[in-house]
């Protein structure tokens, strides 16, 4: 089916992040767009409805799909036997994932897919800000609001380019394969490999297998930006045809920190001062600058546009700061982010004490099997804090953890264990701060702490 022929539009799962993006944007291109959902939070509640396409109840009704349907975007809080997806099966409607559907709108588009376990994000949105910087036209999928932008996801009829955040994760409830093997990429980014998803995929090798999958699809004279100082990227990305594909390898970018701040040295252009810090992010913009330089964005054009760059959404938020202390958020979860990004807020001040507290929200995070890959993860904090909350692991019906597990897991004796935030809340507040940062790391938020209020005490 064409997608010109596509008007009438119906989302099954229609509150989640980035389908409600979806359907704003194809709302924004004037199409004929419905949808539901058995429960819609904000922001997407407000969002919805301020385009007229909140559900006007909440819960599934196959008596809205009918033969004037057009397609149905299947979303992956749906459940397989969803009464709306089955009427839909049933009149033989077209049924796409949000990948398969970003793809039939991009058919005729440069498809740029940044995956990896981590840094897609950072990556993504330092491509976005520079395009948006050079009021170049393109579309785009992002799994995160991001500064500047009022969508997730932006579908036109004129982009020449599509630039994709390409998650691992599964597409959909019923062909559960990887979204980013369905965006059939022109120029793809591996930006690191470590092992997530233990609910998915059982042990790292499988996880490596999508990856090597996803590299393998580059097409004849299409582009495999890598990270070439993982090992594990190193194993799917070793050049097997250089003579059909374009193999980039990217390091760390040439920087030095001076007064807590990051200078960028380049070939040609004086040296830039530039917002972010952490090796991880001058990974990060080393895999974006090779993109851009591939779509046609000079050298010099990056970095001018660099220099305002603040920084993805929930990567290293900073939430406030004084003379001697910085407060930080970061939505880290994975044990790789964690390590990364303690390590990168110790080496941006060294001569500071260094409190992470670290909160275990997800699935694999909670896991006892998955739990000693965190070993050393949180070594480089002076002071390290977990958090969880034994009310998630109930609601996940998995096993409880105690403290000795945990420090044998992240094969620390120094980590303090939390399981109440009012109980946090106190020992961060009553602590001295002279001379140290605060680092709070989490997918969650804490049991609901005031993060505001927690940051002023602090300060």
């Amino acid at each position: 089916m064409e997608k010109k022929e596509l008007q009438r539009i119906h989302l099954i799962a229609t509150g989640g992040s980035i389908m409600h993006n979806l359907a704003l944007a194809l709302h924004d291109k004037g199409l004929h767009v419905t949808g539901s959902d058995d429960e819609i939070f904000e922001p997407a509640k407000s969002r919805l409805a301020a385009a007229g396409l909140l559900p006007a109840q909440e819960g599934w009704f196959p008596e809205k799909i009918n033969a004037s349907i057009d397609a149905v975007i299947l979303g992956m809080h749906a459940r397989p036997d969803n009464p709306e997806l089955l009427r839909a099966q049933e009149l033989n409607i077209p049924i796409y994932s949000f990948p398969e559907f970003i793809y039939e709108q991009s058919k005729d588009k440069q498809r740029v897919v940044i995956g990896g376990s981590h840094g897609k994000t950072s990556i993504t949105s330092i491509i976005m800000h520079v395009l948006k910087h050079l009021n170049r036209k393109f579309d785009y999928a992002v799994g995160a609001q991001l500064e500047g932008f009022d969508r997730m996801v932006k579908l036109t009829e004129d982009a020449p380019v599509i630039i994709i955040e390409g998650d691992e994760y599964l597409s959909d409830p019923i062909k559960r394969i990887p979204k980013f093997h369905l965006y059939h990429h022109h120029i793809a980014v591996i930006s690191g490999i470590s092992w997530d998803h233990i609910n998915v995929f059982p042990n790292p090798e499988v996880y490596r297998e999508q990856f090597r999958i996803f590299a393998e699809m580059t097409p004849k004279a299409g582009t495999l930006i890598y990270n070439q100082d993982d090992e594990q990227v190193q194993l799917v990305s070793v050049p097997r045809n250089p003579a059909d594909i374009n193999y980039v390898g990217y390091g760390v970018h040439e920087h030095s920190i001076r007064n807590g701040k990051t200078i960028l040295h380049t070939k040609k252009e004086d040296d830039v001062a530039i917002q972010l810090f952490g090796e991880h992010n001058l990974r990060n913009i080393n895999a974006a600058k090779e993109v851009c330089k591939k779509i046609g964005v000079k050298a010099s054009d990056f970095y001018e546009a660099l220099k305002s760059f603040k920084g993805a959404a929930k990567r290293l938020e900073k939430l406030g700061e004084n003379a001697g202390t910085v407060v930080y958020k970061d939505f880290a979860h994975a044990p790789s982010k964690v390590k990364a990004t303690t390590e990168a807020v110790k080496k941006q001040y060294p001569d500071r004490q260094l409190v992470a507290a670290l909160e275990l929200h997800t699935f694999s995070s909670l896991n006892k099997a998955f739990l000693p890959q965190y070993a050393g993860a949180l070594d480089l904090a002076d002071e390290p804090i977990l958090y969880f909350n034994p009310k998630t692991i109930e609601h996940k019906r998995m096993e409880m953890l105690t403290e000795e597990e945990l420090k044998a897991a992240f094969q620390n004796p120094r980590l303090k264990v939390f399981t109440d935030s009012e109980a946090l809340q106190q020992h961060l507040t009553g602590r001295n701060w002279s001379q140290t940062n605060l680092l709070l790391m989490s997918s969650g938020n804490y049991n609901n702490l005031n993060l505001e209020a927690l940051t002023n005490a602090v300060l």
